[in-house]
């Protein structure tokens, strides 16, 4: 067994246990590699079927060929998915591109409340109906009461902090102090009623194994990481106003894999392309308390 092989492993047995154990969970969805990854191996691990909703919180500022990508493979693979959105500061141009607020507070808003808010039931959820091909409103408001995210411990200095099996408080606030020990692949999956389990599969995958993994198993990914013939691609996916890409050659997921062995990218971030990570000096650790992904 190789070293993918032990990571796709530990993935799909958080995705059973969590499965098991957690009433009313939902999978996080940005469309972006790493929850694209974390969704293939859900099919693994449930024998080609997700039995758990998909959540997508849609700030309506995403490249479009992210949404195209995301409602495609929802209906080719027949996926539960859903969104939601903070319409209250869509519909008041609450938001960075409007100019009104900075780019933190616009995540704030678009990302962290929007997520919070879906996940609780309490706002407007939009689900697709695969006879009609487009989303309704749901008519189930029950709150989320876990959540499986495909953060990477290697992606961003808060994530490095986060446990396989994080509690979070009923306002998805989380205690970085505060958090079980997790030893020799035992995992505290019992607390106490009113708390929020985030579940995290990939945590110990680091970028290059997401895309060696990609490439074994042949995963769809979206265009916009790959050049398509002007020197520049994306290394990491978000709002439009807020991402930029990075100058590559890469035209392909090999490509992409000869880069990273090679070290053209050995000492600059993964993220260092969104730009509200500069704004917050770095870090989104309060954003992370906060709710945010």
């Amino acid at each position: 067994m190789d070293h993918l092989e032990r990571l796709e492993n530990k993935s799909v047995h958080i995705l059973r246990e969590a499965y098991s154990q957690f009433k009313n969970i939902c999978m996080l969805w940005s469309i972006g590699k790493d929850s694209t990854v974390m969704l293939w191996l859900a099919r693994k691990a449930f024998l080609g079927h997700v039995p758990i909703p998909l959540v997508h919180v849609d700030t309506h500022y995403k490249i479009p060929e992210m949404i195209a990508y995301r409602d495609h493979l929802a209906l080719e693979w027949k996926l539960d998915m859903v969104y939601g959105e903070n319409t209250e500061a869509l519909k008041n141009k609450t938001t960075f591109p409007d100019g009104n607020v900075n780019r933190i507070e616009c995540c704030r808003l678009l990302k962290s409340e929007a997520l919070k808010h879906t996940l609780n039931g309490q706002w407007a959820r939009y689900r697709m109906n695969h006879e009609l091909g487009k989303y309704e409103r749901d008519r189930n408001t029950e709150p989320y009461t876990g959540v499986i995210v495909g953060v990477r411990a290697d992606e961003e200095g808060s994530r490095s902090k986060e446990r396989y099996f994080s509690p979070r408080d009923n306002n998805n606030d989380w205690d970085v102090g505060d958090q079980p020990p997790e030893f020799w692949n035992q995992y505290k999956t019992d607390f106490a009623p009113g708390t929020h389990v985030r579940i995290h599969p990939l945590l110990d995958w680091t970028e290059l194994n997401i895309w060696e993994y990609i490439e074994r198993e042949n995963i769809p990914t979206v265009s916009l990481y790959y050049n398509q013939g002007d020197g520049k691609r994306y290394r990491s996916l978000g709002c439009a106003p807020c991402t930029h890409s990075v100058e590559s050659e890469a035209r392909d997921v090999r490509e992409i894999i000869v880069e990273l062995k090679t070290g053209k990218f050995s000492n600059i971030a993964e993220r260092s392309g969104r730009a509200q990570d500069k704004e917050d000096g770095g870090g989104l650790e309060e954003l992370r308390k906060d709710g945010y992904m």
